[in-house]
């Protein structure tokens, strides 16, 4: 039998589906911004559908995998993502409490709440409270029940994690949380793993193969992700 110690919980991966313009793209993080557009850097565009991302994640059970809308034109494809794999993926992107249950009931397991909580860049608890009573906390992803953190500064880079951000995580977070930004090879599975004491997920973007990269292969990243799940007794 294993022990206890084998048994904890351990680091998985989040699959992820970035939409601009209404297309799969892969950007670099801290490019991205409305006041200056013309400064985007993408990595990569995909010729599949956002539909085509959610039944590969489906067809390997890559469930709490998250779609998000990265400025206008998006909604179509998101909605796209849900149908294909009802209740397999959350959303986030200009979510607020007006549309929250509507992305609900299109198919998302959970919303993704960002900036609408910080009206002048100051956190508003009444506006958090109104979208738990909408939706419910146990779908909402902000800090009711789950964490999306993106470390914006390394995003799209492939150039490493930042270990101290996730580290910190690991000892802060008492509720799911994934990790976004920097992840560049296999092995940054388990080395989140391990400074995290399992705590946080991590997401691959620009590195998988199936987004252009070429440092981390999607079945080999599949496979570690279910011997992961195979430790923690969890499959």
């Amino acid at each position: 039998m294993a022990s206890e110690a084998a048994r904890r919980r351990h680091s998985l991966f989040k699959p992820c589906i970035d939409l601009h313009d209404g297309v799969v793209k892969q950007i670099v993080g801290g490019t991205l911004s409305e006041h200056e557009p013309g400064e985007l850097k993408t990595n990569f565009v995909a010729s599949q559908s956002s539909s085509e991302f959610a039944i590969l994640y489906k067809e390997n059970g890559l469930e709490g995998g998250h779609v998000i809308k990265l400025g206008p034109g998006n909604d179509a494809a998101a909605r796209d993502a849900l149908r294909a794999w009802p209740g397999g993926l959350q959303v986030g992107g200009g979510i607020t409490e007006d549309n929250a249950l509507e992305w609900i009931e299109a198919g998302a397991s959970k919303v993704i709440v960002t900036s609408y909580l910080f009206p002048g860049a100051k956190f508003s608890l009444e506006r958090l409270e109104k979208l738990a009573a909408k939706v419910r906390p146990e779908r909402l992803v902000v800090d009711v029940s789950e964490f999306l953190i993106h470390a914006a500064d390394v995003e799209g880079l492939c150039k490493g994690i930042d270990e101290e951000l996730v580290r910190r995580l690991g000892e802060w977070v008492k509720i799911p949380t994934t990790y976004a930004g920097g992840a560049k090879d296999i092995s940054d599975l388990d080395l989140v793993d391990r400074l995290s004491n399992g705590k946080v997920d991590l997401t691959y973007g620009s590195a998988l193969d199936i987004f252009g990269g070429r440092l981390v292969k999607f079945e080999e990243l599949v496979k570690c992700h279910n011997e992961a799940k195979a430790k923690a007794g969890t499959v």
